[in-house]
């Protein structure tokens, strides 16, 4: 199989993951956080235009479907910040791979709110954020050349990112809040490095 072919099956594969994901998520939203168990995974399917065979093939639950972009973007945490130029202060490279990242696009308000206000979706969510961690620590250390097997600073520091990005999210839906969220999700990070070591 050729370069070209690869890539339209994994261009392919990711709309149907969007599709799934995008109409699990308006599904939920369309019957609230006490309506969960009612979005059903032929629903789903239905909605998405795929086969609950083909569902299953992308998600074992309907929170990992309704959470997948919190997840997608988690994944590519480490990723956003190893191609920050490798001269830039570590704040200033994390706060801006971070905004880059969750904020283009902007979450949707009404997803983020149902999610954050569903205990099962705020679990799945949780996951999510937390597997950021890893790949994020990885990256710090290669940008400090701290260890990560001796050295505290690139693990705890990544999940202080990972934190802020939870807090900032609550901070941006609560009411009277009228800030982007890239500005709220500035603020939340800088708040990270408050402590950092020189």
């Amino acid at each position: 199989m050729n370069d070209d072919a690869m890539d339209l099956r994994a261009r392919n594969k990711r709309a149907t993951r969007d599709a799934i994901s995008n109409a699990a998520l308006r599904l939920a939203i369309e019957q609230g956080p006490s309506g969960l168990a009612l979005v059903r995974v032929q629903d789903i399917a239905s909605a998405a235009g795929v086969s609950p065979r083909t569902y299953n093939n992308y998600f074992s639950s309907r929170e990992e479907a309704i959470c997948a972009l919190q997840a997608d973007q988690s994944r590519r945490a480490g990723q956003a910040l190893r191609a920050r130029p490798a001269g830039e202060p570590l704040e200033q490279a994390v706060v801006a791979a971070m905004v880059e990242l969750y904020t283009d696009p902007e979450p949707d308000r009404a997803g983020l709110r149902m999610i954050m206000s569903t205990p099962e979706l705020e679990g799945e969510a949780l996951k999510a954020f937390t597997m950021a961690e890893g790949p994020l620590a990885e990256a710090i250390a290669a940008r400090t050349g701290a260890d990560p097997a001796r050295d505290l600073f690139p693990a705890v520091t990544a999940a202080s990112v990972a934190g802020a990005v939870r807090v900032a999210g609550r901070h941006w839906l609560a009411p009277g809040n009228t800030d982007s969220f890239a500005a709220v999700l500035t603020r939340a990070l800088s708040c990270a490095f408050r402590a950092t070591p020189s």
